[in-house]
């Protein structure tokens, strides 16, 4: 199992704890030490499992969306856009729980052409407002089948969001764009004439499922 790079330092924490605390059991030897010393190591075996980063392939396509990011479908509807689609746009808007792989993708192949973080605050990422008064970094793409924005938002734990893209790169469907740390969000704004194929309730794997069609 690969691990995203950006856990690296994490780990390495979690793990120097977790020693630690089984040197201060091994020296005073009592079940209270024991049982710390165990939740610790559980702990840093899960920092691992978070970052995990693996490998995904799946359907592709001009005119498709895919997912760009693991969780669940809380919200697909129409709103404004001004800052990349510059008016009406389909948004699907996916939350990531801390046991979600949280490595982002880019839904489609284009010209990244927008790049934006705007500090904010830190409210529950499902929420509606998230979207627009939380920290967050967009994307926006073009397309030829038209503009897409992509906007990674961070949540009640999430603290930080690395995103891979500057204007005038190559984005590749399915490749990596970023990651948020524990806990967030991921809207996906599109042209209203695109076809939603998946649900609210849904459970989209990053990279491989199918959210909708640009065609129509």
């Amino acid at each position: 199992m690969s691990v995203a790079r950006e856990g690296w330092r994490f780990i390495a924490i979690g793990f120097a704890i977790a020693l630690a605390a089984a040197a201060v059991a091994w020296r005073y030897a009592t079940v209270p030490l024991w049982l710390l010393a165990a939740v610790a190591f559980m702990l840093a075996i899960w920092v691992v499992y978070f970052f995990r980063d693996p490998e995904r392939t799946g359907q592709r396509g001009e005119q498709l969306v895919v997912s760009p990011a693991d969780g669940k479908i809380v919200q697909i509807t129409e709103v404004d856009e001004p800052a990349f689609l510059r008016g009406r746009a389909l948004r699907i808007s996916i939350f990531m729980n801390v046991f979600n792989v949280h490595v982002n993708r880019y839904p489609v192949t284009g010209k990244v052409a927008y790049v934006h973080y705007n500090e904010g605050k830190f409210l529950n990422a499902a929420s509606d407002k998230a979207s627009l008064e939380n920290e967050q970094m967009s994307v926006g793409i073009e397309t030829g089948h038209g503009r897409l924005l992509v906007r990674q938002i961070a949540g009640l734990i999430a603290r930080r969001i690395v995103n891979y893209a500057a204007v005038g790169d190559h984005a590749e469907q399915g490749t990596r764009m970023g990651i948020i740390r524990f806990g967030s969000r991921v809207d996906v704004f599109m042209p209203p004439s695109a076809k939603a194929r998946a649900r609210v309730g849904d459970f989209p794997v990053a990279g491989v499922t199918v959210l909708a069609d640009l065609a129509g």
